[in-house]
């Protein structure tokens, strides 16, 4: 009820000043102040007041409000503890069959590489494949000792 009354003075009074400033000729600016003026009625009228007003005085809203905020936390925890861990259902699956002895690790050959092969242009010299590897790796060993690495 007090609410009400409040609402219905700033109303007022919102629009007595509104009529004030539509007497300086000022009528863009009055019209503003009255739209903002009648605001206030209008939550009244609607009920939005009463809701508000029933919402902020309840200690049971405010406790639902508190556990809405705990699970939210708890949500939040509960996501970045599985982040850190890995803990999507096929990372666990995984780590289970490792730690029974099940997973067998991969074997692999080491990769070959044929000789080294130049364009047969005219005025290129071919190089030998005598030395094999090692000479396949050699201009690279000399690009990184001339880099420091």
């Amino acid at each position: 009820m007090l609410t009400s009354t409040v609402c219905a003075a700033l109303s007022a009074a919102g629009l007595g000043i509104a009529l004030l400033t539509a007497y300086r000729k000022r009528f863009l600016a009055a019209t503003r102040i009255a739209a903002w003026s009648l605001i206030p009625i209008g939550l009244v009228m609607t009920g939005i007041i009463d809701w508000v007003q029933d919402l902020v005085l309840k200690p049971s809203v405010w406790a639902g409000f508190g556990v809405l905020a705990l699970s939210a936390l708890l949500f939040l925890i509960s996501r970045a503890a599985g982040r850190r861990t890995g803990g999507g259902r096929t990372e666990r699956r995984a780590a289970q069959a490792a730690s029974r002895g099940g997973a067998v690790e991969p074997t692999g050959s080491a990769p070959t590489l044929g000789p080294a092969r130049t364009p047969d242009r005219p005025g290129t010299r071919r190089r030998g494949s005598t030395g094999g590897d090692a000479e396949d790796f050699s201009d690279i060993e000399a690009i990184l000792k001339k880099h420091g690495i």
